[in-house]
């Protein structure tokens, strides 16, 4: 065969998968419609049947360059649980020199009702449209007549003049995505950085092609002595190249969440890009985002960011007053610290950059995320502690891959100490020093000094948040089991458990605790410390309930009762992305049970000692009994917060082999 036509023919068929699919929104098939489960996934509550993204450049003489996104989704829902799908939101920036317009078309259910298709379409009552803040707005539909087995689609267009960053594409979801086409056509004088995450691959291809735009002019000459005014108008075009990228992916399964995940978008296939390099004709190369100190000193240098904390005149007053005969750091800090999250409340939006300013937020004792966070810092240096603010990325907003300024969504204050940084956040009444919002601890933040310095900030915590419970029971000759119980808990298990109940009335707590516990009857309850954050949350109460199981002359019951684990958290045969628990953690239980008269121990689990390679969990078991009591010692150690996926294997069956052991009974026998 001839070569050419080998190598000719080779690229067509290489080129098929990509070419032969052909979607158009309004031609929903009976067979779609019809399908009553996913045909790989028949627990899948809905699915992506289709879904294609195209951006594109456009220039005008007025605005330059501007950026087009367009997108073309199909949604089959199976299941109610899967109605969510049938909801879409869109966040656009509101700034005019990168506004953003986001419109939606084609938006439309598809039921099949006596055996024909029925469309719904979109309504204006179904679509939101949301200011958020001087920032952003959000645009959003709702689909109207979703039922299961329902069929929506929609498209919809935002047209920016930020070129900067594109919004992220994900080619996989929590749902089944059976195809998936993302193209880019990117002019040559924009070079973008291009990260892909997650651990499916697209097939990609590219092509090169010649584009222009058009530079109308005019000229005036004459006008000299009696000689008339004459216009010339002019037109230049102007060449260029543009570079199109598609990528594609077909049949791409859900992607499963499971226990402790940071944030599951994290390890989702898909792409990112971020422009990095400008370079138009006959003009120098205009450098963005490089490496991490370009990226912070430019947000240091915002008018909303670095400018703020040079303004102390509004609150030196009040702070001198506060301070006066206060001398060491320690207790100029937790004094301003506290201060500051006692008067300035936060209004629960994010962001590095200040909305109205924290001169106006210290008025009205309310502001976001920076205002509250940068006046802090801003309170700190000018009692003379040294202090500097701390870009971030929260948990939900995901982890930064690469030098990016919309990497970060959050700031947080740090203090420099000899022995290291104190961390600190302003936003949360139980919030402590080094004992952030769970929100914040993501893995890395970056410091920003006034110089324009930076330093990678490590946001994982390393001391080990305690939870301690003592606990005396007694048996009855009728299996009832009686008791009490004191609990401890520090650090981060003490602020978790005040944001969650701290509010909570006495008597829904209590029934929560008791149905958590095996329905256990609980009474003499009491809490220690809620309000003093420096010290541990102390419970204590009496409980009884029925634990014990009775067959003839012998008693069976697990030694900790009411508090074992019942089940592995950990399911998945393979996990291909870390498992993060937080913060690390020591529970402890100390358990004396007192076996009833005329009953003897006929046996007791052994005593065990498990622990992983490398040391990130440990699990001390030690059980004895002896004049008529058990005594029983639990220790579990998380030591590290992030257990890399490799290590999934070996963490999985440390967990069963604990739970096996907590489930090992005690068995009495009547003497």
């Amino acid at each position: 065969m001839n070569t050419k036509l080998f190598v000719f023919i080779a690229t067509i068929l290489m080129s098929l998968p990509v070419m032969a699919q052909k979607f158009e929104l309004g031609k929903v098939s009976v067979e779609e419609l019809q399908q009553k489960q996913h045909p790989t996934d028949p627990d899948a509550t809905a699915a992506v049947l289709f879904t294609k993204g195209e951006v594109s450049f456009d220039y005008n003489e007025q605005n330059g360059f501007t950026m087009t996104r367009r997108v073309k989704t199909r949604i089959k829902i199976y299941k109610k649980e899967g109605y969510d799908w049938a909801n879409f939101e869109q966040t656009y920036y509101l700034p005019n020199e990168s506004k953003e317009t986001v419109s939606f078309s084609d938006a439309a259910t598809f039921n099949l009702e006596n055996g024909k298709i029925v469309k719904s379409k979109l309504k204006s009552d179904g679509e939101f449209d949301e200011k958020l803040n001087k920032y952003w707005g959000k645009k959003k539909i709702t689909m109207p007549n979703v039922k299961e087995g329902s069929v929506i689609e929609y498209e919809y267009t935002i047209s920016s003049g930020n070129i900067t960053k594109l919004d992220d594409w994900d080619f996989q979801m929590s749902i089944p995505v059976n195809y998936s086409e993302f193209q880019t056509e990117f002019p040559e004088y924009f070079v973008y950085k291009i990260n892909q995450r997650g651990y499916i691959f697209p097939k990609v291809t590219t092509q090169n092609s010649q584009k222009s735009y058009t530079i109308n002019g005019k000229e005036r000459t004459g006008g000299e002595g009696f000689s008339p005014v004459r216009t010339t108008f002019t037109q230049d075009k102007i060449d260029f190249e543009a570079t199109k990228t598609t990528y594609l992916a077909e049949n791409v399964p859900a992607l499963k969440d499971e226990a402790f995940v940071n944030n599951i978008h994290n390890y989702v296939s898909g792409i990112s890009h971020e422009l990095s390099t400008i370079k138009y004709p006959n003009t120098p190369v205009k450098y963005l985002s490089t490496d991490w100190e370009t990226v912070t000193k430019k947000i240091y240098d915002y008018d909303d960011f670095g400018p703020e904390l040079n303004k102390t005149g509004y609150f030196e007053e009040d702070v001198n007053t506060l301070l006066a005969g206060i001398t060491t750091p320690t207790e100029k800090i937790i004094t301003l610290f506290d201060f500051v999250k006692k008067n300035i409340k936060w209004n629960g939006f994010y962001g590095y950059a200040c909305n109205d300013g924290v001169k106006r937020a210290y008025k009205d004792r309310a502001g976001n995320v920076a205002e509250i966070n940068l006046m802090l810092t801003a309170m700190l240096r000018h009692s003379g502690i040294n202090a500097n603010p701390v870009l971030l990325s929260t948990r939900s907003n995901g982890i930064s891959f690469f030098p990016s300024r919309t990497a970060f969504n959050y700031v947080i204050c740090a203090v420099e100490i000899k022995d290291g940084l104190i961390l600190l956040d302003a936003t949360d009444s139980y919030a402590l020093p080094n004992v952030l919002p769970i929100r914040d601890l993501n893995w890395f933040g970056r410091l920003v000094r006034k110089e324009g310095s930076s330093n990678e900030v490590d946001l994982v915590p390393k001391m080990l948040s305690k939870e301690s419970v003592n606990m005396m029971a007694k048996i009855s000759d009728k299996g009832e089991v009686t008791g009490k119980l004191r609990k401890q808990l520090t650090d981060y298990n003490a602020l978790v458990f005040r944001q969650r109940y701290s509010d909570m009335n006495n008597d829904s707590y209590l029934e929560n605790l008791e149905n958590k516990n095996n329905k256990i009857e609980i009474s003499e309850y009491s809490r220690e410390n809620d309000k003093e954050l420096a010290k541990p949350i102390i419970e204590t109460y009496a409980f009884k309930g029925s634990t014990v199981e009775i067959i003839g002359d012998k008693m069976y019951f697990t030694p900790m009762l009411f508090m074992s684990l019942d089940s592995n958290p950990f399911k998945q045969e393979k996990r291909e992305y870390p498992v993060d628990f937080t913060f690390p953690t020591e529970d402890k239980y100390t358990v004396a049970i007192e076996i009833p008269s005329g009953y003897q121990v006929e046996s007791i689990p052994a005593s065990v000692s498990l622990a992983t390679v490398e040391g990130f969990a440990t699990f001390r078991y030690t059980i004895a009994h002896a004049d008529g009591k058990i005594q029983l010692s639990v220790i579990t150690d998380i030591n590290s917060a992030i257990v890399a996926p490799d290590n999934y294997e070996m963490l999985k069956d440390f967990f069963q082999k604990m739970i096996d052991k907590q489930k090992e009974k005690i068995v009495l026998k009547k003497v």
